[in-house]
């Protein structure tokens, strides 16, 4: 069963969310300097990432709930390991042990927990489509079109 169409897909793979082929970032490692810079559009289909100023701030808030999902996740990991017997965890008498993990894991997985937030956000806005590099030169094309006919609009306002 191939994802190739789905969300998940181009998520996962950081690609771009119209054409899937595009990598949304300029560096391939999230752990390499300049790990944060993007692609203005996909060097593929030209769908544009930076869809208006200050559009990424809103990954902002996915990112918010990854951080929320990965110190559940440390807590349940804890709870269990406590549960099998390979640890000795209880919340309450042990929170430097919950902290010092939550806290670990979170600086570790934070180039890629960004990485993963802006792949989402730009997601929510984004639809695959088979034919993505006819469709964004038929919208570039429409784009000229329309800049052209507002400049001879308002060449002809002046006389």
């Amino acid at each position: 069963m191939s994802l190739k169409g789905t969300k998940i897909y181009s998520i996962f793979t950081l690609t771009c969310p119209r054409c899937q082929e595009g990598k949304l970032f300029i560096k391939k490692s999230a752990y390499t300097k300049g790990m944060t810079e993007m692609h203005n559009k996909c060097p593929h289909c030209g769908e544009p990432f930076e869809r208006e100023p200050g559009f990424y701030y809103g990954a902002a808030y996915v990112s918010y709930g990854l951080t929320v999902a990965l110190w559940i996740a440390v807590l349940v990991a804890l709870i269990v390991f406590d549960a099998v017997g390979l640890i000795t965890f209880s919340f309450m008498e042990n929170p430097i042990t919950y902290l010092s993990i939550g806290i670990g894991l979170l600086l570790a997985l934070l180039p890629i927990l960004y990485r993963l937030s802006r792949a989402i956000w730009i997601n929510f806005f984004v639809k695959y489509r088979e034919d993505a590099v006819a469709f964004n030169e038929a919208r570039e094309i429409e784009k000229a079109e329309k800049r052209k006919k507002r400049r001879t609009e308002d060449g002809q306002a002046k006389d």
